[in-house]
């Protein structure tokens, strides 16, 4: 494993300087022309047995829960870096307990020290919302959890909607249809927090009856089964690093000004009115779990004033006991 995390430290440094560069471009634009991949090109099954089903031409991808198991797929390369994204279609009708993930890890590789970029879509009770988590782990920072939860203007599971990770080597953003949503910059605050290891692409759908719904009240309820979510337009565009050659692909992406590195004015006000509106969990915020807030967090007022409003006691001054709830993401050998 030494040798290995040596060549990929080599090519950590040359992703580095390609990404440099793009910084210096254009800021990248809201809409994006990179290559879809179909799932061959790209993917390889995780888990699930015949619960993962491609449709068409191979570029979308049907993943089911029913009561034996869930289901999942994965990259087949690595990568430091990029742009990664996906139009996704959650189950529709009574969702409690159900979780779908899209999320960036390298846990299977490095076990204790492991990074991790997540999109989580936790199901509810008829009638509810989905609510939509992201979170980042670095360098097995998993003692401080870095969530945050929101609802969204739109029924997911009404139609597809694009869901985006933009990974460099200063900054995370998350999208909803082009709209940045959240921004982690990497800071001295965080030390080894920020995500900084090649990692490998992830979408699961998983049973997460014990956390994921009002704290595991409401249960999956398999009499809705099977549970379907649909993914399409997959794109995998970054910095691939091979698992079984380490060899680099970083000289061969696509023109500089296809990949975004920052978000523009226009995206800085709507990622603000976003989470003005629709935020409804920050970490950085939850005085019931940190009297003090993590080193790295920048406090907005108008956010604090949103979230005090929607939960005083979990964002003001009011006292209650924080219980934490550790999950993991749902992999083959859990299933």
């Amino acid at each position: 494993m030494s040798a290995s995390w040596s060549v990929m430290s080599c090519m950590f440094f040359a992703c580095c300087s390609l990404l440099a560069a793009l910084a210096v471009g254009s800021p990248g634009s809201s809409n994006l022309d990179l290559p879809v991949m179909s799932f061959d090109e790209g993917y390889t099954h995780l888990f699930g047995d015949d619960n993962l089903v491609l449709h068409g031409d191979g570029k979308s991808v049907h993943l089911s829960l029913d009561e034996r198991t869930g289901s999942g797929f994965v990259s087949q390369d690595l990568y430091l870096h990029g742009f990664f994204s996906a139009s996704i279609k959650l189950p529709a009708d009574y969702t409690a307990g159900v979780v779908v993930a899209f999320y960036m890890s390298n846990g299977d590789i490095f076990e204790k020290s492991h990074d991790e970029i997540d999109f989580e879509f936790l199901g509810n009770i008829r009638g509810k919302d989905w609510r939509v988590q992201t979170n980042v782990y670095g360098n097995g920072s998993v003692g401080i959890g870095r969530e945050e939860r929101y609802n969204l203007w739109f029924d997911p599971s009404d139609d597809f909607h694009q869901y985006s990770i933009l990974w460099t080597d200063s900054l995370i953003v998350f999208y909803v249809d082009n709209v940045p949503i959240r921004e982690v910059k990497r800071t001295k605050a965080m030390g080894g927090d920020f995500p900084s290891k090649p990692m490998t692409l992830y979408a699961t759908i998983w049973d997460g009856s014990n956390w994921a719904t009002n704290g595991g009240k409401y249960r999956v309820n398999y009499k809705y089964a099977p549970y379907i979510v649909q993914f399409s337009d997959l794109v995998l565009h970054g910095c691939a690093v091979d698992p079984i050659e380490h060899s680099s692909a970083c000289d061969t992406v696509l023109p500089l000004e296809s990949i975004p590195t920052a978000i523009t004015r226009e995206q800085k006000v709507q990622m603000e009115n976003f989470r003005k509106r629709h935020m409804t969990y920050s970490y950085c915020y939850d005085r019931a779990r940190y009297k003090i807030p993590p080193p790295e967090c920048i406090l907005n007022a108008k956010e604090a004033k949103h979230l005090r409003s929607f939960d005083p006691v979990t964002f003001g001054q009011g006292k209650r006991r924080f219980t934490k709830h550790r999950h993991h993401h749902a992999s083959s050998t859990s299933m």
